[in-house]
């Protein structure tokens, strides 16, 4: 393993435990996970697995029951309410499987919301929000509400919200699970771009196999463990981006 220096996430030995009526479940079971900065990982597992919530105590969404989280070098469990939320806004960006776009709102005025409280200037929020519009190829679409949109094109709008404030990690859950193979092959293009071209650490759930190929590395986790930590082969990760 490099130096911790190296590492945007350092988890050990995570275990969520969730209270059902009398019934005690263990989400997750001990997972200890590092990545490093500018990797782009898919974690794998069927429903249930724990992957999801995996990516909630990753993206300071949940915390673990036991065990312990460092986001670039910081003891997440050390940060109050005011630096957990600048973390999920500032240096964290989602992306959801159903998109979670507001409706009435254009696509230029959804990559925007993430720099609502970010003191900047109207005109600088939507210089920005353009940019990134730009970045996933989608300027021209930028007064188009969601309605107007295909199911990729929201997805990604979705992206260029998640971009928008220029954070370090990316944490995708089921990217393309709404998606058809073809938009969610774009899809996974321009999260290749992205961690290509701007070093952006991409972390994303799926169930889809030839999905997880776009990564450099696949984690499969089953029953709340990791049962499985490999990096995609050369000749695996060339196919899937034909």
């Amino acid at each position: 393993m490099q130096e911790a220096s190296h590492l945007v996430i350092d988890a050990r030995d995570l275990v969520k435990i969730y209270q059902m009526g009398t019934v005690q479940v263990c989400a997750l079971c001990g997972v200890s996970l590092q990545v490093e900065r500018g990797e782009m990982l898919a974690i794998m597992g069927a429903s249930g697995s724990g992957k999801s919530t995996l990516l909630n105590i990753l993206g300071c969404l949940d915390t673990p029951t036991s065990g312990q989280y460092y986001l670039e070098g910081l003891a997440v469990a050390d940060m109050d309410d005011d630096q957990l939320a600048y973390i999920r806004r500032c240096k964290i960006g989602f992306v959801f499987q159903n998109f979670n776009l507001l409706p009435r709102i254009d696509a230029l005025g959804n990559v925007e919301l993430p720099l609502i409280y970010s003191g900047l200037s109207a005109r600088k929020r939507r210089e920005l929000a353009l940019a990134a519009l730009e970045a996933v190829g989608l300027a021209d679409r930028m007064h188009h509400r969601p309605s107007e949109l295909s199911g990729g094109q929201q997805q990604r709008v979705a992206i260029a919200r998640a971009i928008v404030n220029q954070p370090a990690i990316i944490l995708a859950d089921e990217p393309t699970g709404n998606l058809d193979s073809h938009s969610g092959e774009e899809i996974m293009n321009i999260f290749r771009q992205l961690n290509a071209e701007r070093g952006i650490t991409i972390i994303l759930v799926t169930h889809e196999h030839h999905i997880a190929r776009y990564a450099r590395r696949i984690v499969r986790i089953a029953d709340g463990r990791i049962v499985d930590d490999q990096p995609v082969s050369e000749t695996s990760y060339v196919i899937a981006a034909t």
